[in-house]
Protein backbone atom coordinates (compact mmCIF):
# COMPACT_ATOMS: atom_id res chain seq x y z
CA UNK A 1 0.00 0.00 0.00
CA UNK A 2 1.49 3.39 -0.94
CA UNK A 3 2.19 5.97 1.76
CA UNK A 4 -0.22 8.89 1.56
CA UNK A 5 1.50 12.26 2.00
CA UNK A 6 0.13 14.35 4.83
CA UNK A 7 -0.17 18.06 5.45
CA UNK A 8 -0.28 17.50 9.22
CA UNK A 9 1.40 20.04 11.44
CA UNK A 10 2.16 19.82 15.12
CA UNK A 11 2.89 22.25 17.93
CA UNK A 12 4.12 21.21 21.35
CA UNK A 13 1.93 22.78 24.04
CA UNK A 14 3.11 21.34 27.33
CA UNK A 15 5.67 18.90 28.67
CA UNK A 16 5.86 17.89 32.33
CA UNK A 17 7.74 15.21 34.22
CA UNK A 18 5.52 12.18 34.58
CA UNK A 19 3.21 12.85 37.55
CA UNK A 20 2.16 10.15 39.98
CA UNK A 21 -0.86 8.26 38.67
CA UNK A 22 -2.30 5.75 41.15
CA UNK A 23 -2.53 2.14 39.94
CA UNK A 24 -6.00 1.40 38.54
CA UNK A 25 -6.83 5.05 37.75
CA UNK A 26 -9.30 5.92 35.01
CA UNK A 27 -9.24 8.88 32.64
CA UNK A 28 -12.08 11.36 32.18
CA UNK A 29 -12.25 13.95 29.38
CA UNK A 30 -14.52 16.97 29.81
CA UNK A 31 -15.27 20.30 28.17
CA UNK A 32 -15.99 23.07 30.66
CA UNK A 33 -17.64 26.37 29.80
CA UNK A 34 -17.47 29.44 32.02
CA UNK A 35 -20.11 32.09 31.25
CA UNK A 36 -18.93 35.72 31.03
CA UNK A 37 -17.34 36.78 34.34
CA UNK A 38 -18.05 33.42 36.02
CA UNK A 39 -15.88 32.82 39.14
CA UNK A 40 -15.72 29.05 38.52
CA UNK A 41 -15.82 26.38 41.17
CA UNK A 42 -14.56 27.18 44.68
CA UNK A 43 -11.36 25.71 46.16
CA UNK A 44 -11.13 21.97 45.53
CA UNK A 45 -8.79 19.03 44.89
CA UNK A 46 -8.64 16.38 42.20
CA UNK A 47 -7.80 12.76 43.00
CA UNK A 48 -5.17 12.65 40.26
CA UNK A 49 -3.39 14.86 37.74
CA UNK A 50 -5.36 17.10 35.38
CA UNK A 51 -4.20 18.28 31.95
CA UNK A 52 -6.07 21.00 30.09
CA UNK A 53 -6.21 23.10 26.95
CA UNK A 54 -7.92 26.47 26.64
CA UNK A 55 -10.16 26.37 23.57
CA UNK A 56 -11.43 29.95 23.70
CA UNK A 57 -11.46 32.88 26.09
CA UNK A 58 -9.24 33.47 29.08
CA UNK A 59 -9.27 32.30 32.68
CA UNK A 60 -7.43 33.10 35.88
CA UNK A 61 -5.86 29.90 37.24
CA UNK A 62 -4.55 29.43 40.78
CA UNK A 63 -2.98 26.36 42.36
CA UNK A 64 -1.55 25.96 45.83
CA UNK A 65 2.10 27.02 45.84
CA UNK A 66 1.86 29.31 42.81
CA UNK A 67 0.65 32.82 42.09
CA UNK A 68 -2.57 33.09 40.04
CA UNK A 69 -1.95 33.57 36.33
CA UNK A 70 -4.04 33.99 33.17
CA UNK A 71 -4.42 31.17 30.65
CA UNK A 72 -5.47 32.25 27.17
CA UNK A 73 -6.98 30.36 24.23
CA UNK A 74 -4.37 28.10 22.66
CA UNK A 75 -2.47 27.52 25.91
CA UNK A 76 -2.17 24.27 27.88
CA UNK A 77 -2.06 23.82 31.66
CA UNK A 78 -1.84 21.05 34.23
CA UNK A 79 -2.12 20.39 37.93
CA UNK A 80 -0.72 17.48 39.93
CA UNK A 81 -3.92 16.65 41.84
CA UNK A 82 -3.71 14.76 45.14
CA UNK A 83 -3.28 17.09 48.10
CA UNK A 84 -2.72 20.24 46.01
CA UNK A 85 -5.54 22.78 46.34
CA UNK A 86 -6.94 24.21 43.12
CA UNK A 87 -8.07 27.61 44.38
CA UNK A 88 -9.46 29.23 41.26
CA UNK A 89 -10.34 28.99 37.58
CA UNK A 90 -12.34 32.15 36.83
CA UNK A 91 -13.41 33.54 33.47
CA UNK A 92 -11.48 36.79 33.01
CA UNK A 93 -13.81 37.97 30.24
CA UNK A 94 -16.91 39.93 31.20
CA UNK A 95 -18.41 39.69 27.70
CA UNK A 96 -17.57 36.18 26.41
CA UNK A 97 -17.75 32.56 27.46
CA UNK A 98 -14.44 30.81 28.07
CA UNK A 99 -14.13 27.11 27.16
CA UNK A 100 -11.48 24.54 27.95
CA UNK A 101 -11.04 20.79 27.74
CA UNK A 102 -9.51 18.74 30.57
CA UNK A 103 -8.22 15.19 30.86
CA UNK A 104 -8.46 14.08 34.49
CA UNK A 105 -6.85 10.99 35.95
CA UNK A 106 -9.21 9.66 38.62
CA UNK A 107 -7.78 7.54 41.45
CA UNK A 108 -9.78 4.36 42.10
CA UNK A 109 -12.28 4.63 44.94
CA UNK A 110 -11.71 8.39 45.36
CA UNK A 111 -14.04 11.12 44.12
CA UNK A 112 -12.59 12.92 41.12
CA UNK A 113 -13.24 16.26 42.84
CA UNK A 114 -13.57 17.16 46.51
CA UNK A 115 -14.24 20.63 47.89
CA UNK A 116 -11.84 22.15 50.44
CA UNK A 117 -13.50 23.25 53.68
CA UNK A 118 -13.34 26.75 55.20
CA UNK A 119 -11.24 25.55 58.15
CA UNK A 120 -8.43 24.31 55.91
CA UNK A 121 -8.60 27.45 53.76
CA UNK A 122 -8.26 29.63 56.85
CA UNK A 123 -5.32 27.56 58.13
CA UNK A 124 -3.49 27.96 54.80
CA UNK A 125 -4.49 31.57 54.07
CA UNK A 126 -1.03 32.97 54.89
CA UNK A 127 0.56 30.56 52.38
CA UNK A 128 -1.36 31.77 49.33
CA UNK A 129 0.76 33.61 46.80
CA UNK A 130 -0.84 36.79 45.41
CA UNK A 131 -0.74 37.56 41.69
CA UNK A 132 2.01 39.98 40.64
CA UNK A 133 0.64 43.54 40.43
CA UNK A 134 0.99 43.62 36.63
CA UNK A 135 -1.03 40.38 36.26
CA UNK A 136 -3.87 41.17 38.65
CA UNK A 137 -7.19 41.24 36.89
CA UNK A 138 -10.70 41.23 38.11
CA UNK A 139 -13.65 39.39 36.74
CA UNK A 140 -17.30 40.31 36.85
CA UNK A 141 -19.27 38.20 39.34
Amino acid sequence: MPVVPTQMTQKDLLEVASPFIPQGSSAMVRILELPPGDPGLGPHRHSGPVFGYMLEGEMLFELEGAAPYPIKAGEAFWEPGGDVIHYMFANLLADRTSRFVVVMMCAPGVEMLTMVDDEELAAKASERIPAPANERRTHVS
